[in-house]
């Protein structure tokens, strides 16, 4: 293929996530819906146009794609907590929740697919289900600008506990062994995390401090290659990696707390706090662009025809009303002052994505007949669901901010703005 038609095609994806992100703001809709449409949509026209046959395997693109963006999703997410005494009951009831909702969406779902495909294993439906009772923080954390403080804070721990932890236990339950080395599991599990959490403040510590002696023009990138660098050797040691980037990252946004006593001296708060605030925006480009091509491509692996299987549909539903349902009684349980529009917040999104296509690397588990469209429908129903919650929260008309319609403090503003630029007049704006 013409090298400039694909750099074409390359911009031309770039250019409409940016106007689909425009778009979701002004209508609420998931962005990340618009994406694998529009993938779903390059995949017909490159089959009518004879670029692609069936047998289209985008496998390991989706994985390393998803790994890099897993580890943009974190450190973004990691860049907005602040640790403060104050927030510690909000962060202990946001873990626990999250930790609890995998769990027991896990089992949940464990059992509803051994009731659908009667072969398989207990552990087999255990691993399958875990990809799917993770909460996507890559689409929660752009679109909870709609609630309030506290609200909002919950959504951002929880999500991002969520992405941490269910990525952990997929591993743990997938290679037990791995982690077990030769004594118990539970043992083995406690040593790769203690060990895992010292290693990322040792790691954090001296990346911060050369973050603010590093005196080349070129040096955030640089950060970056590192951290994907360590993330990855991690990986390959089977250890907990994540926990690294989010160490990294909560200890660069939270120096008052990591940084006190005499290591306050080896810290230049002055110097930091620019190239923190350029690093900040660095991840969230990269994880913008990483994220798009994710699930353009994602859209492009879909066969259409999943979406018309009705039994695959209908299955999907199930799994929809579990997760929301063990998500109810946690929130009623533990955390009532969360309960709306919290419970109808908790979107399946890239990590769910990115475990499956890790499971058909492992032939040790499969289930023969597990469609892709079971990851497909509840990605959008869940994110479907949660946008409608959004708008309901403020109290907004569903058709009113779909399509925009202007309301009468809207028109007002407009007014004033069109007004004060006739008259050269800009104060108040």
């Amino acid at each position: 293929m013409n090298p400039y038609l694909l750099i074409i095609a390359f911009s031309g994806i770039i250019i409409l996530s940016f106007f689909f992100n425009i778009l979701s703001k002004k209508t609420n809709i998931p962005s990340v819906l618009m994406l694998i449409g529009l993938g779903m949509l390059i995949r017909v026209w490159m089959k009518s146009n004879g670029i692609i046959g069936e047998d289209l395997r985008l496998n390991k693109i989706l994985e390393v794609l998803g790994n890099i963006g897993i580890v943009m999703i974190v450190l973004e997410a990691a860049l907005d907590l602040k640790l403060r005494k104050e927030k510690k009951g909000l962060i202990l009831k946001s873990f626990l929740i999250a930790t609890l909702g995998i769990t027991f969406s896990m089992f949940g779902l464990g059992g509803f697919f051994m009731y659908i495909f009667p072969s398989t294993d207990w552990y087999t439906a255990i691993v399958y289900a875990i990809p799917l009772s993770i909460m996507s923080s890559a689409i929660i954390i752009p679109s909870v600008g709609r609630l309030t403080g506290l609200k909002k804070e919950f959504m951002v721990y929880e999500s991002t506990f969520s992405d941490i932890l269910g990525i952990m236990i997929f591993y743990y339950v997938l290679e037990p062994e791995v982690f077990a080395g030769e004594g118990s599991l539970a043992w083995g599990i406690f040593n790769n995390i203690m060990g895992t959490i010292i290693l990322s403040l040792i790691v954090a510590y001296i990346m911060v401090y050369l973050f603010q002696h590093l005196k080349m023009q070129v040096k955030l990138f640089l950060i970056i290659g590192v951290l994907l660098l360590l993330f990855a050797l991690g990986k390959y040691f089977h250890l907990s990696s994540l926990l690294l980037i989010l160490t990294f990252g909560l200890v660069l946004n939270n120096t008052d707390v990591f940084f006190q006593g005499r290591l306050s001296k080896i810290f230049d708060k002055e110097k930091v706090a620019p190239i923190l605030h350029d690093f900040h925006n660095l991840t969230l480009e990269s994880a913008f662009l990483v994220r798009t091509f994710f699930f353009v491509i994602f859209g492009i692996s879909i066969s259409l025809a999943s979406l018309y299987n009705w039994e695959v549909a209908v299955n999907s539903l199930a799994i929809v009303i579990i997760l929301y349902l063990v998500r109810y009684i946690l929130l009623k349980i533990f955390a009532k002052d969360f309960l709306f529009p919290e419970i109808w917040i908790a979107p399946r999104g890239l990590i769910t994505v990115l475990l499956y296509f890790v499971l058909l690397e492992h032939q040790s588990v499969d289930i023969p007949n597990f469609d892709t469209g079971l990851l497909l429908y509840p990605i959008l129903i869940t994110s479907m669901t949660m946008m409608f919650a959004l708008i309901s929260y403020k109290g907004e008309k569903v058709t009113d901010v779909l399509f925009h319609k202007k309301t009468g403090e809207e028109d007002e503003i407009q007014k004033r703005i069109d007004e004060n630029t006739e008259n050269f007049d800009f104060d108040g704006f």
